[in-house]
Order: structure tokens, then C-alpha cells, then sequence
């Protein structure tokens, strides 16, 4: 009996022992044996770093651009009318975007606008410094219509360069302002801006002194090749923001429009009565409603 009790016991044993060493096994994966200690932390994985939070109430201000941030023929013909500027405006009718945050008084101190009427996104990089040297909360850009706005189809900037002068603005921003946020509005649709201003006698008259010859040059022609001049500049722009999109999406503080520039059909009251091409008063309080919109937007 005592032989047989001593047997059972050495049987449980072993079989207890494959049981344990089976379970840690299957725990662990393969014969490793389990972590512990550093090793157990290190096993881990990391967390992944967060998004800084998007800041819809900005202390401050500057825009960089084109004619259209500069108010360019929203009071006179052929001159920039900043204080009707969708972005950094005073004028009531328009309440602007940095009015919107910023409240009409710090607007005043706390808003610049760097944009130069004719500029392309070649010129963009040196109003980044100049933004830049203000530490503003927020950057705003609306910039590309000049490069597609050009004496013929053959001398638009390429995609490329185009793409490249971008990456080398937004670098010139971050080297000096990494934390300013950029708000990046697509370029308009200027085939749409053609179809509606070209039922207008003085608008056509006005467009011959030079206003984006590429598309508004020969303004009554529906032939074959101003339709395919035409729609040439469009795919150009359509091509443009593409690369806004896309090179904003790659910076975390930077937030592209989704199109919604290009997509707004501008009417005859959002044009310019001066020119039918530039906004109107009207026209940059629209372009504020969407910027402010985007720029308050809660988004994932």
C-alpha cells in the first residue's frame, strides 16, 4: 500500500509539472519565458503621440496671399481695399475673419496682412517671414489664382513647382513660428468666375486691360480652343489644391478649406461691379463666413 500511495503521488507530480510548463508556453509564445521587470516595460508598446488641440480662438492674426486678401478692387478699379479684406478687414459689412475672432478692437492691433496684389505662390515664402516675425496665432493663406492667371496656358507654374514653393513657405513658417496654426483656403474657381462676369458689357472691357488673360482673354469665344484653354486652367487649379491639401495635411497645425473656396458660386453680387472677377463687399464677407466656419470647426 505504501509502495502504490508513493507511485500515485510521482505520477501527479509529473503530470502537474507538463500541465504548468504547457500554460506558460502557451502564455508567453513559444519558449521564450515570460518578461519581467524592464523587460516586461520595454514589452510594452509606446503610446502614440498626440495631436496638439486645434485652437479656434487665436490671440492674433496674418494673412498672406494674393489680390483677393488684399481687397483688391472691392472699393476702387485697379486698387487694394484691405479694410474690405475677408481675412483682416474692418468694414462692418464684411466682419472678417479676424474681427470674428478676434473682436474689432484687438483686431485692430492684433491682425497683419502681409498678401500682395499679383503675387504667386513663388512670393509666398518671404510673406511667411513676415508673418512669422509676429508669432501669430493663426496664419491664413489664399494664394494660387496668379499662377494659373497667367499671359497664356504654357506659362502657368507647373504642379511641381507649384507643390515645391509651398513645402518651402510653410518651412519658412515653421523654422520661425512652429506653433502658429495655418488655415489654408483653395483657390476659387475661375472658370465659374468667367461664366458668370462675361454677361457683363463693362466687366469684358475691363478684363482686356489684363485680368487673368489665361481664362478671361477672348471672353466671348466658345470655340474649340478657348473651351480647351480654358478648361486647361481649370484642371490647373483643380491640380493646386490638390497640393494645398495635400501639403497642409502633412503639417498637424494646418487645416485646408476642403475645397469650399472653390466650390462657392460666386453670383453677380459676390463679384465686383468694378472688375466681375474680383469679390465684391459681398463676395470677401462669404469668403469670411467660410473661413471662420472652418477655423471653428470641431474636426477629428
Amino acid at each position: 500500500m505504501r509502495k502504490r500511495s508513493h507511485r500515485s503521488r510521482a505520477v501527479l507530480a509529473v503530470v502537474t509539472a507538463a500541465v504548468l510548463g504547457a500554460a506558460g508556453c502557451d502564455a508567453v509564445g513559444g519558449n521564450e519565458s515570460a518578461p519581467s521587470g524592464t523587460e516586461a516595460q520595454r514589452a510594452k508598446p509606446s503610446p502614440s503621440p498626440t495631436t496638439p488641440a486645434w485652437d479656434s480662438s487665436p490671440s492674433s492674426l496674418a494673412a498672406v496671399g494674393d489680390s483677393i486678401t488684399r481687397g483688391f478692387d472691392a472699393c476702387s478699379l485697379l486698387q487694394d481695399c484691405p479694410e474690405a479684406s475677408w481675412a483682416t478687414g474692418s468694414r462692418a459689412e464684411v466682419d472678417s475673419l479676424a474681427v470674428r475672432l478676434l473682436g474689432s478692437a484687438k483686431a485692430a492691433s492684433n491682425s497683419w496682412n502681409y498678401a500682395v496684389s499679383g503675387a504667386r505662390m513663388t512670393d509666398l515664402a518671404g510673406q511667411m517671414a513676415q508673418a512669422a516675425a509676429k508669432r501669430p496665432g493663426l496664419v491664413t493663406v489664399m494664394a494660387g489664382a496668379n499662377d494659373a492667371c497667367r499671359d497664356s496656358t504654357s506659362a502657368m507654374t507647373s504642379v511641381a513647382d507649384f507643390r515645391a514653393q509651398f513645402e518651402d513657405a510653410m518651412s519658412t513658417l515653421r523654422d520661425a513660428a512652429p506653433k502658429a496654426q495655418v488655415y489654408v483656403a483653395s483657390v476659387p474657381n475661375l472658370k465659374r468666375l468667367w461664366s458668370e462676369g462675361r454677361t457683363n458689357p463693362m466687366g469684358r472691357q475691363v478684363w482686356k486691360l489684363g485680368i487673368c488673360p489665361s481664362m478671361l482673354g477672348d471672353a466671348d469665344a466658345v470655340d474649340t480652343a478657348a473651351t480647351e484653354r480654358r478648361d486647361t486652367v481649370q484642371d490647373r487649379v483643380e491640380a493646386y489644391n490638390k497640393v494645398l491639401e495635400e501639403v497642409c495635411a502633412k503639417d498637424e497645425r494646418c487645416r485646408f478649406d476642403g475645397g469650399a473656396v472653390y466650390e462657392f458660386r460666386f453670383g453677380t453680387d459676390q463679384l465686383s461691379h468694378l472688375d466681375w472677377f474680383h469679390p465684391s463687399v459681398n463676395g470677401q464677407a462669404r469668403l469670411a463666413e467660410i473661413a471662420y466656419r472652418e477655423v471653428t470647426a470641431e474636426k477629428a
